[in-house]
């Protein structure tokens, strides 16, 4: 099995590509190895000492470091990731449940703003969410009042360097054009 690794505009992530499908569905962010009780994927990674974040998409993963340089721990990432794809576990365990955290947290709008936020959605989906994964992160649309849409940034784009320009560059302006009522985005 070859892995493939590629950087990621945040210097503290690293995006995993092991050829092959990782998680089926949503993708899922663990800031904790509380949270990555769900993972056994998850869990080896954050028993590396130094690791502190795993995300998981559709056909990579990104693991988020602490100081410890890149070179001290990514050969025990790639070893981790290898024997877990080798051993045949599931990379999510059948009826697990992670301590609920901020992404599970229910969306919030108002009734007559359905409409706009429908339209919000689909251009996160299509423009947005493509373009954030190809940097091994993840977008989720928390929420929208008063002009002000409510976003989550998980993966590499969490606690990177990059994601306010990301933010308010990018998607900002991408919504504002094409959403008339979107004044503006912020980070949640």
């Amino acid at each position: 099995m070859f892995i493939q690794t590629e950087a990621t505009p945040n210097p503290a992530t690293l995006k995993f590509l092991p050829g092959r499908e990782v998680l089926v569905g949503e993708p899922r962010d663990f800031r904790s190895p509380e949270a990555a009780a769900a993972s056994p994927l998850a869990t080896g990674l954050f028993a590396i000492s130094g690791v502190n974040g795993v995300f998981l998409g559709s056909d990579f993963i990104s693991v988020t470091k602490d100081d410890t340089n890149w070179a001290h721990i990514k050969p025990a990432i790639l070893g981790v990731i290898m024997d877990h794809f080798l051993s045949g576990k599931p990379v999510i365990t059948e009826g697990s449940t992670a301590p609920v955290d901020f992404d599970e947290v229910e969306e919030f709008f108002e009734e007559e703003d359905k409409e706009m936020v429908e339209v919000i959605k689909e251009l996160l989906a299509t423009r947005v969410r493509p373009a954030v994964a190809m940097d091994g992160g993840d977008i989720i649309f928390k929420g929208f009042k008063e002009g002000t849409v409510f976003l989550h940034m998980q993966g590499a784009c969490s606690g990177c360097p990059s994601s306010t320009a990301t933010l308010k560059n990018g998607i900002e302006n991408l919504l504002r054009h094409f959403v008339p009522g979107v004044e503006g985005v912020q980070q949640v």
